[in-house]
């Protein structure tokens, strides 16, 4: 690598969730601890599926219960990691249908929101869901 070449950005590598209400409001939650919300997701056990990784979480985090066969791929998306500077977030992104179910905040999530890209404008979204997934 030559002194002038731009260092590689590490990556974290996590499934996460498209949801959508009703009204095409998209479902963020925020950490506890941090400032960004984001899409429901999360880091995989060792041995899951990008789509085993994302059912658990959002049963941990939300209380929905999505079987991983329900997902729909949407893809794979990268963006600047919200919570840690200097990597990039690698997602295997879903949508997923939760029905009549209700989210609601466990583990550590600390909150949750329905968001439009009008009210995005007054909320620190995190890089992926602002680049790529708001509702337009």
């Amino acid at each position: 690598m030559t002194p002038d070449a731009p260092t590689p950005a590490r990556s974290i590598r996590v499934s996460a969730a498209v949801i959508l209400d009703a009204a095409e409001r998209l479902l963020l939650v925020r950490k506890a601890g941090t400032t960004a919300f984001m899409q429901p997701g999360g880091k995989p056990e060792p041995g899951e599926t990008p789509a085993q990784t994302l059912s658990r979480e959002l049963e941990e985090e939300l209380g929905l219960v999505v079987p991983p066969s329900d997902l729909r791929s949407l893809g794979e998306f990268s963006a600047a990691a919200a919570n840690e500077p200097g990597f990039v977030v690698v997602a295997d992104v879903f949508g997923a249908d939760i029905g009549t179910q209700t989210p609601v905040v466990a583990a550590e999530i600390e909150e949750l929101r329905w968001v439009s890209r009008a009210d995005a404008a007054t909320l620190e979204v995190a890089p992926l869901a602002r680049e790529h997934f708001l509702p337009g």
